[in-house]
């Protein structure tokens, strides 16, 4: 069997993200999706690990090859007890594919028997990102059709937002 991971902080989780763990579903056996507890990511997450893991895995219920797993240690180690051979990343832009290249290359290092692929997002999705869809949504705007719906409630439950 072959297995990747698709990592991330997931704060919250947007289509953008939906749309590569699709896209890796179909190309592997089995998914884990590594949800990280990045604490001190762009001030700390709004959602917790374990409330961000429930979203994903509602919103991809339909996979029935892809699971979620909360992680806090390094992604390769993350990865290899996962029995993962990939680590898979999703790219927006040029700007991404700085950072993520760079975080390949250590992950190599650290453990060359993990590859890490890159999925490109979809011209739809080559915008989004969790920041500004949490910067739209906590003035008020509406993120439907940026997340999915479940993310889009719990959302505006947690902001305190009218639909």
């Amino acid at each position: 069997m072959n297995r990747a991971v698709v990592p991330g902080t997931f704060d919250p989780v947007t289509c953008g993200h939906i749309d590569v763990i699709e896209r890796a579903s179909a190309l592997f056996d089995d998914v884990v999706v590594g949800v990280a507890y990045s604490p001190d990511k762009g001030g700390g997450p709004l959602f917790t690990v374990e409330e961000r893991a429930e979203l994903i895995a509602e919103a991809l219920s339909h996979l029935d090859n892809v699971s979620v797993q909360p992680f806090d240690r390094l992604l390769v180690d993350f990865a290899r007890d996962a029995g993962a051979t990939a680590i898979v990343k999703g790219l927006r832009a040029v700007t991404d594919f700085e950072r993520e290249f760079q975080m390949a290359n250590l992950n190599y290092r650290l453990d060359d028997s993990v590859e890490t692929m890159f999925i490109t997002a979809i011209p739809e999705y080559m915008f989004l990102s969790s920041s500004a869809v949490k910067e739209i949504a906590r003035h008020g705007g509406s993120v439907r059709g940026l997340v999915p719906e479940n993310v889009a409630v719990a959302l505006e439950a947690k902001l305190q937002t009218a639909p």
